[in-house]
Order: C-alpha cells, then sequence, then structure tokens
C-alpha cells in the first residue's frame, strides 16, 4: 500500500489524503459509492481497480479510480474513515505492473519524490493491466493538453500508447537481417524486375485491343500474334521472378526468425529466478513460439505483398500521369479517404491486437499451469474447475477477437466500396474521353486494367494493415523480453574460477523480495568440507538463504564470500559448476536414465555414468527396468516413483563432483525404506564436500558438524544437536514438536 503520501505530494496538487467518514455497508460498495462522489464537473471515470491486499499481504480492501483529469486511491482507514489520496496525471512518472506469481504489485512513481505501491492478487493481474495501458494513454492526452511551462517529462510509450513503439520494433528487425542484406537486396532487385513485368502485360494490351478495333483496314494478325506472345512472355517471366524472390525471402526470414528465437532462448537463460518468478510460463513460451513465429510469416508472406503493392502502385501512378493526367487524377481520388481510415483504423488494431496477445499469453498459462499437474487436477477431482478456468481465458481471446473483428469488418468492405466507386468513375471519364476522341478504345482498356490491378493492391495493402499490426505487437512483446537486463551479467571485472575450496561466508546478509523482508542480517561462516544443517520452521529463511548462495537471487544488502572471493565478482557460470543440487521434488526431463544422470556432464563415458548411479544406490533399480539405462523416464520423470527420481538426482550430483553441496529437503518426501537408502546414497555424496542440508527428518542432519537455527530470516541458534537440546531453546521446541509427530 502506498504509506506517507502526503509528503511527497507537490504544495500545487490538489489536497492529500482526506479522511472521510463512512456508512457501515459492504466495504467494495462504500469505497465505490464514495469514489463517484468525488467525481467533479467534466471528470469521467476512465477504469476502476480494486485492491485486496496491504503491504503486509493481508487482505485489505482498497479501490483506484483512474478518472480523464485524476488518479485517485480510496482505502478504509481506522474507524468509520475513508482515506482518499489524488494525483494529477501530469504529476506523475510512471505507473508500472509487476508479477510475483500469487500476487502482483502496481507501481506508481511521482514526479521523482516517491514511489507508491499497492499489492493485489494474481486473479486481479488482466484488470491491472488494463488500468495501467488506459493510464498512458490518458497521460499522454492530459501533458498534450497541458500549459506549456509544464516541465514534466513524457515517458518511454509503450505497446499500449497511442503512436508507441510497435513501428520500432518491425524496424528493430533489421539488425537481425544484416547477416542476409545481400539477399535482401537482390530480392528487391527480385521485385522490382517482377513488378515491371507485371506492368508489360498491361503496356501491350493497349496497342493489342486497338489493332483489334480498328476499322480502316483488316487485322494484322502478326501484330495480334506478337502482342500475345510478349504478354505471355512477360507473364512467365513475371511468375518466374516473383518465384525465385518470394523463395529468397521466405528463406531469409526462417533464419531471422530462427536467430530471434535462439537469442531470445540464450537472453532468457540468463536471467534470474527472480525474473521468472513473476512471469508465467506459458507467456514466455509464445514470446518464443508463436510470436516469433508470427513475424516469420510476416516477412515471408505479407511483407513481400506489401513491397510488390509499393511499387505496382507507384509505376501505375507515373504511367497514368504521362499518358492522361487527367484521368489518373480521377484514379487517384479515393486515395486521401483511404488515407484517413487506414490512420483510424491503424490505433484501434494496434491496441486491439496488443490485447488479444495477452489474452492469448493467459490461455497458454492455464494450459501450462494444468496438462503438466494433471494428476492434482485428478487427484482432487477439480476437472469441472478447471476447464471453466480455460472457459474463462477462451472467452477473453473471443472477446479480443471480436472486438478486432468488428473494426476490420467494417474497414476492409469500406475499402473495396472505395475501389469499386473509383472503378465507376473511371469507366464513366473513360467513356466520355473515348466518345470525344480523346484516347482509343485501347487505351481505356489498358487504363482500366491498369486501374483494375491499382485498387487491387490498394485493397491488398489496406489488408495488410492488420498482419503489420498483428506483427508489431508480436515484436514488441518479443523485444521487450530481449530489453530486460540480466541482473547477473558477465563483464570485464568478472572474475573466472575453477575448482573451488568450498569455504562460504555469510556477512550480515538482507534480502528483500518485492516489498517483503525475508532476511535480516544473517552471518555465518562455513569452513571447507563442513556439513551445516539448516533448521527452523516454514518461513523462517532456510531456502532463501541456500537460494542465495547457488546465487539464484542476489543479496540485496550485505555479501557472500566464497573462498575468500565476493559471490558477486565471479562468473556465475563458472562458480555454479562447483555445486551441486538434490531439491525436495528432483526434476528429470524427458529422456533416457543416462541423459538425466548426465546432463551435468554431458561428456560423462558409461562407465563414469554407471558408477555414479551405484554410489547413489540408483543402479540396482535401474537394471531391472526393460531397458536398462536407456529407459525412457517419461515428462518430469513421472515414470519413476519419488524415491528412484530422488536417487537418479543424487547420481546426476554425484557425477559432476562438486565442492559445494546444496540438499533441500532431500528425504522428507519418501518412506522410510526409502530414505535408507537415499541416506546412504547421501552419505558417499556428502563425503569431502561443503555442505548445506535443509530437513526436518534428524536422520539426514546426523553428520551435520553445526546446526544453525533460523527464524523470521534471522540466525537465533548455532550448536550441535546436543548442545542445543540442553539449551531449551528454538531448536529443542522444534526436536520436541518433531518427536510428537514422529511418535504419533
Amino acid at each position: 500500500m502506498a504509506d506517507a503520501r502526503s509528503s511527497v505530494l507537490r504544495e500545487n496538487a490538489t489536497p492529500p489524503a482526506a479522511l472521510i467518514s463512512k456508512p457501515a455497508t459492504d466495504p467494495a460498495e462504500t469505497l465505490q459509492a464514495h469514489a463517484d462522489s468525488l467525481i467533479g464537473a467534466g471528470e469521467r471515470v476512465v477504469a476502476r481497480l480494486q485492491t485486496d491486499l496491504n503491504a503486509d499481504l493481508h487482505f485489505h480492501q482498497g479501490l483506484i479510480v483512474l478518472t480523464n483529469q485524476r488518479l485517485l486511491h480510496l482505502e478504509l482507514g481506522a474507524g468509520p474513515r475513508i482515506q482518499v489520496t489524488p494525483w494529477k496525471l501530469t504529476e506523475v512518472d510512471e505507473l508500472t505492473l509487476e508479477e510475483y506469481g500469487a500476487t502482483a504489485a502496481l507501481n506508481l512513481q511521482n514526479q521523482g519524490s516517491g514511489i507508491f505501491h499497492w499489492r493485489l492478487t494474481g486473479g486481479r493481474v488482466r484488470e491491472a493491466d488494463s488500468l495501467v495501458a488506459k493510464f498512458r494513454a490518458q497521460r499522454k492526452l492530459a501533458l498534450a493538453n497541458a500549459p506549456e511551462e509544464t516541465d514534466t517529462e513524457e515517458p518511454e510509450p509503450t505497446e499500449d500508447d497511442a503512436g508507441g513503439p510497435p513501428r520500432k520494433a518491425l524496424l528493430r528487425l533489421w539488425q537481425f537481417g544484416q547477416p542476409w542484406r545481400n539477399q535482401l537486396v537482390l530480392a528487391f532487385i527480385l521485385t522490382l524486375a517482377s513488378t515491371w513485368a507485371v506492368m508489360v502485360w498491361s503496356y501491350l494490351i493497349t496497342p493489342l485491343t486497338d489493332e483489334l478495333a480498328q476499322t480502316h483496314g483488316p487485322v494484322r494478325k502478326e501484330k495480334v500474334l506478337l502482342y500475345i506472345l510478349g504478354m505471355a512472355g512477360a507473364s512467365v517471366a513475371a511468375w518466374a521472378l516473383s518465384w525465385i524472390k518470394t523463395w529468397l525471402l521466405a528463406r531469409v526470414s526462417e533464419r531471422v526468425a530462427s536467430q530471434l528465437r535462439r537469442q531470445t532462448f540464450n537472453h532468457l537463460q540468463r536471467l534470474s529466478l527472480a525474473y521468472f518468478n513473476k512471469k508465467r510460463t506459458g507467456d514466455l513460451i509464445r514470446r518464443i513460439s508463436s510470436d516469433t513465429d508470427e513475424i516469420c510469416f510476416f516477412m515471408s508472406v505479407n511483407l513481400i505483398g506489401f513491397a510488390d503493392d509499393i511499387l505496382m502502385l507507384l509505376f501505375t501512378a507515373i504511367y497514368l500521369l504521362n499518358v492522361d493526367p487527367t484521368i489518373a487524377i480521377v484514379a487517384l481520388g479515393p486515395l486521401p479517404i483511404v488515407a484517413y481510415l487506414v490512420n483510424r483504423v491503424r490505433e484501434k488494431l494496434r491496441g486491439g491486437f496488443a490485447a488479444g496477445s495477452r489474452a492469448w499469453s493467459q490461455m497458454s498459462s492455464v494450459l501450462t499451469d494444468t496438462i503438466p499437474g494433471v494428476r492434482v487436477v485428478k487427484a482432487f477431482a477439480q476437472e469441472a474447475r478447471e476447464i471453466e478456468r480455460f472457459r474463462a481465458a477462451d472467452q477473453l481471446v473471443l472477446d479480443c477477437n471480436d472486438r478486432v473483428n468488428k473494426t476490420w469488418s467494417f474497414f476492409s468492405p469500406m475499402i473495396t466500396l472505395l475501389t469499386d466507386a473509383g472503378l465507376l468513375v473511371v469507366w464513366g471519364y473513360g467513356a466520355w474521353s473515348v466518345a470525344h476522341g480523346k484516347i482509343t478504345v485501347g487505351q481505356l482498356s489498358g487504363f482500366v486494367i491498369l486501374i483494375g490491378r491499382f485498387y487491387a493492391r490498394l485493397d491488398s495493402m489496406s489488408r495488410m494493415l492488420a498482419a503489420v499490426q498483428r506483427a508489431a505487437a508480436s515484436a514488441h512483446r518479443v523485444f521487450d523480453l530481449l530489453d530486460v537486463k540480466p541482473d547477473m551479467p558477465v563483464t570485464a571485472e568478472t572474475k573466472s574460477v575453477g575448482r573451488l575450496k568450498g569455504e562460504i561466508e555469510l556477512k550480515d546478509v538482507k534480502f528483500r523480495y518485492g516489498s517483503r523482508q525475508i532476511m535480516r542480517g544473517v552471518s555465518l561462516k562455513i569452513a571447507p568440507g563442513e556439513m551445516i544443517g539448516l533448521v527452523g520452521s516454514s518461513g523462517a529463511g532456510k531456502t532463501t538463504l541456500v537460494n542465495l548462495v547457488c546465487r539464484f537471487f542476489e543479496v540485496s544488502e550485505g555479501a557472500i564470500f566464497v573462498d575468500g572471493m565476493d559471490l558477486r565478482e565471479l562468473n556465475v557460470e563458472d562458480y555454479r559448476r562447483n555445486l551441486g543440487l538434490v531439491l525436495q521434488e528432483p526434476y528429470l526431463f524427458f529422456g533416457t536414465i543416462l541423459e538425466n544422470i548426465a546432463y551435468g556432464k554431458q561428456h560423462a563415458t558409461r562407465e563414469e555414468i554407471i558408477a555414479a548411479a551405484r554410489a547413489a544406490r540408483a543402479h540396482e533399480f535401474i537394471m531391472k527396468l526393460a531397458d536398462g539405462y536407456d529407459s525412457m523416464v517419461g515428462e518430469r520423470g513421472q515414470q519413476l516413483s519419488g524415491g528412484e527420481r530422488q536417487r537418479i538426482s543424487i547420481a546426476r550430483a554425484l557425477l559432476i563432483n562438486p565442492s559445494i553441496l546444496i540438499l533441500d529437503e532431500a528425504t522428507s518426501a519418501v518412506d522410510t525404506e526409502t530414505e535408507r537408502e537415499i541416506q546412504a546414497a547421501l552419505d558417499n555424496l556428502i563425503t569431502g564436500r561443503t555442505t548445506i542440508a535443509i530437513a526436518h527428518r534428524l536422520g539426514t542432519l546426523r553428520k551435520a558438524n553445526r546446526l544453525v537455527v533460523m527464524e523470521n530470516g534471522k540466525i537465533v541458534e548455532i550448536g550441535s544437536h546436543e548442545s542445543l537440546l540442553e539449551a531449551g531453546g528454538a531448536y529443542a521446541r522444534l526436536h520436541e514438536a518433531m518427536m510428537e509427530v514422529t511418535n504419533g
């Protein structure tokens, strides 16, 4: 929630937060009714958004109202009061939305003097996204109408702004086409030649028609044959040239799209987990797959047609102006109207396709949630719920497409009507000109064919508008991902490291995730080869500490040192080659057991893989499978039991021979017998390595040199099992609770 708002409002702004009594009715209705009472003359409501969390992520009612003049925030205060905070649109620098998985944050930057945060659950993200888009459009209008002395700078436009950067996104594609610029130039030359060949056919129709229509003598057959052969030759040449240029451009566009996909995926791999935690899997998959495919289709199909259309219009206009300027002016009459319609429709289509793309991403996210989790869906008999969730996502796609189709269904027939009207005018004027001897019948025939082609290309160009906007929206989404800067970049100062000893030291480490403080000043030193057991209740910060040591996230304050070197100064890939990670829920990729064990060491020999599997107590069950090490594990390893998957993950960690080992609840989800097998495998894995183990079961921690007890993001106790029990503190309480659970 926004805090201390009145201290950051400008003096000339609308008075800050006001406290108003409220009747004892439904909170949402109360806020809504009071918001309506605040709307002044000439002010209209553009959008509303209910916020449902406070800064501590507790449920709390709030309301954000966007008008054509202001942004208002209303929330329930202490007692019978409503707290209202207003901002003029010209005073707000930026309004952004950040997703954190199940929750999201709406961030407002006010004239560089303060940032305000509103929290909301994931179910309101779509409404918040719509609010942000409408806010940017309204702010742009407000800035345009602001007095000249206003020194507020306009924010960087987005895909939802009028006249925003989607066109720039398409232009940015040129950087990916640079390696094939020679082929692109050749394709342009071929386009010129093929368009000229098409024009030759139209030029020859004039003398052919005049020869057939002349009355002063017999028709000269050799002339007619010559004209027909010329037209046939022009048609064949146009076909051959079009075939070559189409193949060439299609080939280049496929390579541009491939390079774009690879670079996007490569960039995605270099982003930290903090970015992935804010995004939905379906949205990221769509950007790399569907959006790049849309760009490829645009470049290989639509762009060719657009180039043909432009050249045909240009050649036709030059020819008509050269032969008869009057008829050329008559033929080109509808162009200004078409240009006006294109400009009006372009804005609506761009916003519609952007909204449609977001809707498709949401639907893809539902699929990526539901299909991999089908066992959970069926286990809880939630098929009907997931069907309804998909129906709602699909309905959003349908609604977005309906809005686009509503605009397009008017625009396309209107262009056809204008082209028909232009042809009728040309026929009328041409017939009058023939009757008065100004032009011949052959010239009129040539004009009509050229004008027909002209208007056909004009209609084609108008239809191209939808393809351009769709490709622009896709390109913008791809470049939006590429423009995210990695928070762990490799620079000239980055240190490359080889095999590490494994000494780890945390110095006053603090970590904040969004507005939530998780680590609150943790200091700990771990000697090389030492095993540390992390103990604490859920939410104490154990997994966060491990994630920071793995450098999945960057510390907010303090530092982590490995072998005396600041972790932030090390090449993250080099560092992680020294890490072995065994998770509570091991992730296996679709493929064979052999491939999964060798995932961290791709060139490992079969003998090395089998040795790792033996040490992990996995060899016996693997050899009982029909295909042994070549057995397929299924998606996410679903064809294996939990204990079998865990032992394969231990073998995977053993194979890379890490100097630092991370165990995150490695035995919590298995039965006692399987735990013994896994524990024996872990004993082999732990030997000679610095180990940080998170576990609730004492068996996993029996070899730990020290136990570190955490509460509320802090270390509260450190010691051996016996000394901590004697102290009678937090560990003793946890131990007693575990014993009660174990003993039933």
